[in-house]
């Protein structure tokens, strides 16, 4: 089983996009069996609360379930646990290698490291614009799972 941890500043935003999309994509390739995807925080700000609205409405607006998560802060034992670490961007990656204390596994990945572009995926709580933020986390993830071979 290949487990899967994305990674925001708050898990409300981009991390838990991240995570509906890459259950969606996996239930569509009828490999939902092969994988464990979660999300989680490099912060405690947002803890407990659901993914933010901006992220509901545009995956309703695309047709992706929104997966049932309440935010959480990533433990060190995420490390151990999870096969990959995938940040959304260089502020992310920074505080991952922080908590964790490095990465010598590498299994920290920024997503769109796995497109041809590269670069970090925003932050809607800030650009207020979830459709680049969905853009880019779909492409992500596409990227992602073609790495993987599916």
């Amino acid at each position: 089983m290949i487990k899967v941890l994305f990674i925001c500043h708050g898990n409300i935003c981009r991390s838990t996009m991240a995570q509906s999309v890459l259950t969606y994509l996996v239930k569509q390739r009828h490999i939902e069996d092969l994988f464990y995807i979660d999300s989680a925080a490099t912060s405690r700000e947002e803890i407990g609360c659901g993914p933010h609205h901006g992220t509901v409405t545009k995956l309703r607006q695309v047709g992706i379930p929104v997966v049932p998560h309440r935010a959480v802060q990533m433990t060190r034992q995420d490390y151990e646990t999870y096969d990959y670490l995938i940040g959304m961007d260089t502020m992310n990656m920074r505080n991952m290698q922080r908590m964790i204390g490095g990465d010598p596994d590498a299994k920290m990945h920024k997503l769109l490291s796995f497109t041809q572009r590269g670069g970090d995926v925003l932050d809607p709580w800030y650009t207020g614009n979830f459709d680049y933020t969905y853009r880019d986390v779909l492409e992500g993830c596409e990227a992602f799972l073609q790495y993987l071979g599916y």
